[in-house]
């Protein structure tokens, strides 16, 4: 098998997608039915065919169809006590060479859910924090040098670009 720059940067998005995945899900805690379809309709998903959709390529456009949004882990990410969400869906019709969307799902003290950040990619979360405990996220996808988002206490904005945790700066 020839491994070009095309399968390097898949093999390398893959191992990330499962690694963060897999770091996410250890602390993962159970939502009720109720609270899961919260968390969906929060991340802007209706429910088609039997499964939560958020991104579907018209019918005409070729696409392959969803496969779905998904709760990939539900962990307390800023030590408040209350559960955050992270949903993700995927496809290149929707989320270009990322192949994958997700979005931080967070619930109130009113018992309500909102959407803390959202952006195409695979979320890691670092040890480092932004405002009130919530921990920066590494947006990962094809390359090598990553967005680095940080909360400010009223959304989640650029702050850096990393990439196995040092500095970087991505190619134009």
């Amino acid at each position: 098998m020839e491994i070009n720059n095309e399968t390097l940067a898949g093999l390398v998005l893959c191992f990330f997608i499962s690694g963060a995945m897999a770091q996410s899900s250890a602390a993962n805690l159970e939502l009720s039915e109720t609270d899961r379809m919260a968390v969906f309709k929060a991340a802007g998903a209706v429910k088609q065919n039997g499964k939560w959709i958020i991104c579907a390529p018209p019918a005409d456009s070729g696409a392959p169809e969803s496969a779905g949004a998904t709760i990939e882990t539900v962990q307390d990410l800023n030590g408040d006590g209350r559960p955050e969400a992270i949903v993700t869906d995927s496809g290149i019709y929707c989320y270009g060479n990322k192949e994958m969307g997700f979005q931080l799902i967070s619930k109130q003290k009113d018992g309500s859910w909102r959407v803390m950040a959202s952006d195409s990619g695979v979320p890691e979360f670092l040890k480092s924090k932004g405002t009130g405990g919530w921990p920066d996220i590494s947006v990962g996808g094809p390359g090598f040098c990553f967005s680095v988002l940080r909360w400010n206490g009223k959304s989640y904005d650029q702050n850096r670009f990393e990439y196995q945790g040092k500095r970087c700066k991505p190619q134009r």
